[in-house]
């Protein structure tokens, strides 16, 4: 993996509307994703992954801080060139393949639709010589190109959505729950074409989840968000054997653990924002060892390093 990073978000916020009403959905949040890395976002149903997703894929404006690709800032106004550079070199793969698909258009236009936007070919023998590359990549056959998305699996018309992306020879794939609609068994799959894609093209991954067995096995490092607040970030294993947040603690507890004995005997950690008191000093974003981030007060993470 390279030490080079392509993308960084520096005190990045994002407000839905204003005044009396002004609801903030991501406050002050700070990552990078390095080239050939799979950074995993991990947080509960309404804590701002999505919308981070898309305001890096600039679909919702942010509010403060800044949004940079490699030493470009991306946030704010751009000129329309560098947006259509930016849109080629970060893809975006949905959480819902039902939806996701234009149930009208078969295959092969879905799969083509940005090398048309874009131009990205001379020859409509080119054009199609793309579109089976990419659907062969993903694990289907290039005979599927003339038929329509309803009449394939979930599963496959997930591996369609990431041929649509794959197609655009993108950089950066912004993963958005792309499992989470999913089989048991087509999640395994879809989780070891990612990692052979990232092995292959030297893709870099930001794969949003809500649940954490699922990138244990994706991730190299995983950020956790708690209403639109990181509370931690760390290498995924240390992450695993060593969480420090209560609600990182919290969420690694309500994993399921496939031995009903263990399962049975486990205790339930329950989070309560409550157990922080911030109102003398407030708390900071603090480096614990190398690479493991956490946000607390110094009282609090004084007693978490014991």
């Amino acid at each position: 993996m390279s030490q080079e990073i392509i993308l960084s978000a520096e005190n990045m916020s994002v407000t839905f509307g204003s005044g009396r009403k002004a609801f903030r959905a991501v406050n002050d949040v700070s990552f990078f994703v390095r080239k050939g890395e799979t950074l995993s976002l991990v947080g509960e149903s309404g804590s701002g992954k999505t919308t981070i997703g898309r305001a890096i894929m600039r679909v919702h404006p942010i509010s403060g801080g800044a949004i940079r690709w490699k030493d470009t800032v991306i946030s704010g106004k751009v000129n329309g060139s560098a947006e259509r550079a930016l849109r080629q070199k970060i893809q975006m793969i949905f959480q819902d393949p039902m939806a996701s698909l234009n149930e009208r258009a078969k295959i092969d236009y879905i799969v083509s639709e940005g090398l048309y936007n874009y131009k990205l070919f001379t020859t409509e023998a080119e054009r199609r010589a793309k579109v089976e590359a990419a659907l062969l990549e993903v694990g289907l056959l290039p005979e599927f190109a003339s038929r329509f998305p309803h009449e394939f699996s979930g599963g496959q018309r997930q591996r369609i959505g990431i041929a649509r992306a794959l197609v655009m020879e993108p950089e950066l794939l912004i993963a958005d729950e792309p499992i989470s609609a999913l089989d048991v068994s087509i999640r395994a799959q879809v989780i070891n074409l990612l990692n052979r894609l990232k092995k292959d093209r030297g893709l870099s991954f930001l794969f949003i989840a809500h649940d954490l067995s699922v990138v244990r096995f994706i991730s190299d490092r995983i950020a956790v968000i708690y209403r639109g607040k990181l509370v931690e970030l760390a290498p995924a294993e240390v992450l695993f054997e060593h969480p420090v947040h209560p609600y990182t603690r919290a969420l690694l507890s309500a994993v399921p653990v496939p031995d009903p004995e263990i399962e049975k005997e486990k205790c339930l950690v329950v989070y309560d924002p409550a157990q922080h008191d911030y109102s003398k000093v407030a708390p900071a974003w603090t480096e614990l060892s190398p690479g493991h981030f956490v946000y607390g007060s110094d009282k609090e993470i004084a007693g978490w390093q014991k």
